[in-house]
């Protein structure tokens, strides 16, 4: 094995010229045993004639090999172009040794030139067939076996990439399909899914590859959750879905993710929604370097905008969307304008140029403060962001006359416990109330559970920890939340925002709620780890409870009442949400801002209790941050400024500081004079 291993080592112009040496010889022994299987003798070789003419026949048969490029094929990877090649070459050696022979009138039979051809192409081909079998047997010692789940053309395919890499080596088929079961693919024996832990045991399987792209996510879903008692790793290959996507490539080996587990076949897009608000006109996606906005972007790019506006806060995120979008806009030679902008949705006059400059027409406004406990713990952030800056942006987008206006909004809005569900449910009742105050703008809220992979989200969380060790920690044992991957709540939110009119809020269909502390055994099993608990001490990874965090829901809902209407999509869902009229919802949010203003705490909560929202803290402890380290005292004494007219303005202050001192509500009343 060390000959060997030196052997393969060798730098390819000296394996080449082995190679040539060793192919000279069995050539000359292959005419002389063909002489010797036809007459038992070799008599005819004794005349020189015959010796001239093989060795004219030899150099030029082994230049028709070189020319051929039959010494540019590496051994290991030798494929059936090769043995094409080779076929070729021998074919063209015995046409050569016959022609001589009938010129130079050679006494010799010319079936000779028939046995010959066959074995030249038995030793020179099984010769190197011979080396690579012994090549590919000394790298199973370094490799890892490996059990196939899936014995179709995927399976097949991915036999051979295995077989030429450095990381497993197959050992196993196993399928579905009963009329499979104990026949051979590629040389393996395709088994039941029954004799799974037998397999395992018996081939020392260190994991088990996934090999049905074809499969709907159900079906996959409940192969995965078979395999789960196993503590085997599981890999797959990607869905066909991910592969016309381009999010993956057909032969690439990952990881199985949360989305094998949780995610569902996605219905067919309707086109026809899905251009209506976006082909031809100019687009603007708010907070389009976050989870859901960057994914709208994406989307969006693909139903061929005029143009496609950033806007985002985050100067990272911005590069980063940007960077990604142009990509695609060049490699797709897409007609598409991409701009990268800047700025916060709190900021109107920085919202009011955008739409102004760019005429945009349709806003999916997906900015937001998302995180629970980050809210709760910085309320009044949360509320200026939440609240005022959809305010902001849903004025500016009547007064410069947008089209549409589409709310991302959440589950967290409906009856909630925390600070941030429920300035996004004021964030629903602004566009409500705006939506019924006016006719130029049409106003749609979309309202969806928690989406797989976003920034967040307990599965990053979840990975991190078991990669680390454990434990993994999980707030409650019954702590239960809906799911839905990025792309899906995308499109549904794309063909939603299409369907609305006059304040409709529509719900997306999430499926079946996933108990977080199941979720978080699936992903340690499927790592190839086994829980630690009572029944099981030896195990590898404990789940620890932590404790509901503040604001936390042990379970989140989509619906406030129970008159949703089915629409003509299945999976969306139309709510019929009360609301205040604009004229009393104005007031309170003027009450509200000069609260935020004054940094009041108490009041906040207050007018949080009081608004159409269903709050429902789960504690009377104001969790805010800077309210629990500031004495009482000193927090009375912040007061907000208060709008005074230009002839009250001392010597001391300077109009750009009394410019950004007047609180934002002064001009809450929608402009219609500005509209195109």
């Amino acid at each position: 094995m060390v000959i060997l291993e030196r052997l393969f080592r060798l730098p390819r112009r000296y394996k080449r010229l082995i190679l040539l040496t060793l192919d000279a010889s069995l050539l000359t022994l292959s005419f002389l045993a063909a002489v010797w299987l036809r007459l038992e003798h070799l008599g005819p070789l004794a005349a020189p004639p015959a010796w001239g003419i093989w060795l004219v026949v030899l150099p030029v048969s082994l230049a028709i090999f070189l020319r051929l490029g039959f010494y540019r094929a590496v051994i290991r990877f030798m494929s059936t172009k090769a043995l094409n090649t080779l076929v070729l070459g021998i074919a063209s050696s015995a046409a050569l040794l016959m022609l001589l022979c009938g010129l130079f009138a050679v006494a010799m039979p010319r079936s000779v030139c028939v046995i010959y051809p066959m074995l030249a192409l038995l030793s020179v081909g099984g010769v190197r067939v011979f080396l690579r079998s012994l090549h590919m047997r000394q790298q199973i010692r370094y490799k890892d076996p490996v059990i196939l789940y899936g014995a179709g053309s995927s399976g097949s395919q991915l036999v051979h990439s295995l077989r030429q890499g450095g990381e497993y080596t197959p050992v196993a088929f196993v399928d579905d399909w009963r009329g499979m079961h104990g026949t051979s693919v590629e040389g393996l024996r395709v088994y039941s899914p029954e004799a799974l832990p037998r397999l395992v045991k018996d081939f020392g399987a260190k994991c088990i590859l996934l090999a049905m792209p074809s499969a709907p996510r159900t079906r996959r879903q409940e192969v995965l959750r078979m395999l789960e008692p196993l503590a085997i790793p599981v890999q797959t290959l990607p869905s066909m879905e991910d592969v016309i996507a381009g999010r993956a490539q057909l032969n690439e080996i990952r990881d199985v993710t949360v989305e094998d587990l949780l995610g569902r076949d996605t219905v067919p897009p309707d086109q026809t929604l899905l251009d209506a608000n976006i082909r031809d006109k100019v687009v603007m996606v708010t907070g389009a370097g976050g989870s859901i906005g960057s994914e709208l972007c994406r989307q969006a790019l693909q139903q061929g905008p005029r143009a496609l506006l950033l806007f985002e806060f985050c100067e990272y995120a911005l590069y980063a969307i940007e960077r990604e979008l142009l990509q695609r806009v060049e490699e797709q030679r897409l007609e598409v304008t991409v701009r990268a902008l800047l700025g916060s949705v709190q900021d109107r006059q920085r919202l009011d140029s955008v739409l102004k400059a760019f005429g945009v027409e349709t806003i999916y406004h997906a900015a937001a403060f998302k995180h629970v406990p980050m809210v709760e713990h910085n309320s009044i952030q949360g509320i200026r962001n939440n609240v005022f800056g959809t305010l902001a942006t849903a004025q500016a987008a009547i007064a410069h006359g947008v089209e549409t206006f589409v709310l991302i909004s959440t589950d967290k809005a409906v009856r909630p416990t925390n600070v941030m569900g429920t300035t996004k449910r004021l964030a629903e009742l602004v566009c409500q109330a705006l939506a019924k105050q006016q006719r130029g703008t049409r106003f749609t809220m979309v309202r969806f559970g928690n989406v797989l992979g976003s920034s967040g989200s307990v599965v990053p969380l979840f990975n991190e920890q078991i990669a680390q060790g454990g434990p993994v920690t999980v707030t409650h044992p019954e702590v239960t939340r809906y799911f839905m991957t990025i792309p899906e709540a995308s499109q549904l939110v794309i063909q939603a925002g299409a369907m609305g009119s006059d304040g409709d809020v529509f719900v997306l269909d999430m499926g079946s709620p996933v108990k977080i502390a199941e979720l978080a055994a699936e992903m340690i099993r499927l790592s190839g780890l086994a829980v630690r608990n009572e029944a099981n001490p030896e195990g590898d990874i404990e789940i620890r409870f932590s404790g509901l965090r503040p604001g936390e829901k042990l379970y989140e809902e989509l619906l406030i009442g129970e008159n949703a209407e089915q629409t003509a999509h299945p999976r969306i869902l139309c709510a019929h949400e009360d609301y205040w009229p604009w004229p009393r919802l104005k007031d309170y949010l003027q009450a509200l801002y000069r609260a935020t203003q004054e940094h009041r705490h108490d009041t906040i909560r207050q007018l949080l209790l009081e608004a159409p929202t269903g709050y429902a803290p789960i504690t009377d402890d104001i969790t805010d941050l800077v309210w629990r380290h500031t004495p009482a005292a000193e927090e009375n004494a912040v007061l907000a400024p208060l709008p005074i007219a230009a002839s009250q303005i001392s010597c001391a202050a300077t109009p750009s500081r009394v410019a950004r001192e007047e609180p934002v509500m002064a001009n809450m009343v929608p402009s219609y004079a500005s509209r195109r």
